[in-house]
């Protein structure tokens, strides 16, 4: 089973990080994406991303003293350094050595910048989001410049094994799903607000952390296991939900 993830716009490289780490696969790749953002101004950053001028101004300076080589003091592995909403009900920081092994296999995460991200591959601080349009070699936007290398590390990594697809449609929309080898299950959680059970995106992004954390302390890989999920006060709705869309509510 492979856990498929989105990547977080907030990032934390002040706190402690973790002896092991690997890189990242596409690094020829991220370099290519670094050497068109370092042309580019903090005003044109801005309007680029619709950011503040000050968050500009900062992706300005981390794509201009973007490094070749990641090392333990300019990065730091994917899982710790993220700290969206999704990120902080992964509780990494209880994580053992054992649990860190068990992401490694079987998480991944998505991103605009690295394509796709082992949980302990070390990266630069950044910000490109997957959804932006943006001029490359191979197309307009991102889509179009990962193509199909995303999918291909996900069929890699899954190995037959079902997908879990926990991402945002921003993100999963660079999984080409023609050229997808494994099952595919995805996966909404709904609140029950107004007499209807509807999707709201800031709990959302928190379920999928906390059922991305259940899965790796867990060691589940049988997708019939996360059924039993119900952190949170989640639980499993088996009229909402179909073979290959699974809803959760609350």
């Amino acid at each position: 089973m492979l856990i498929l993830i989105s990547p977080a716009k907030t990032l934390d490289y002040s706190t402690p990080t973790y002896q092991e780490f690997t890189l990242p696969d596409f690094q020829a790749d991220t370099r290519s994406l670094v050497r068109i953002m370092k042309k580019k101004s903090a005003k044109e950053i801005g309007e680029m991303m619709h950011i503040s001028d000050n968050l500009a101004v900062l992706n300005e300076e981390r794509f201009k003293t973007f490094k070749k080589d990641f090392t333990r003091e300019n990065s730091k592995q994917a899982i710790l350094a993220f700290k969206g909403d999704v990120y902080i009900k992964i509780n990494v920081d209880e994580y053992s050595k054992e649990d860190f092994d068990f992401a490694q296999d079987h998480l991944r995460i998505l991103s605009g910048l690295y394509g796709l991200l082992k949980p302990l591959d070390l990266i630069q601080p950044y910000r490109l989001e997957m959804g932006i349009g943006l001029d490359n070699k191979k197309g307009k936007n991102l889509y179009e410049f990962w193509d199909k290398k995303i999918t291909k590390a996900i069929n890699e990594a899954a190995n037959g094994q079902a997908i879990i697809n926990l991402a945002s449609q921003e993100y999963f929309k660079a999984v080409n799903l023609q050229t997808l080898k494994s099952p595919l299950i995805n996966i909404d959680f709904k609140e029950y607000k107004d007499d209807s059970y509807k999707i709201i995106g800031f709990f959302a992004k928190q379920a999928r952390g906390l059922m991305s954390n259940f899965a790796i302390k867990n060691r589940i890989t049988d997708p019939e296991e996360l059924k039993t999920f119900n952190d949170g006060g989640y639980e499993y709705s088996e009229t909402m939900s179909t073979t290959s869309e699974w809803v959760f509510v609350r």
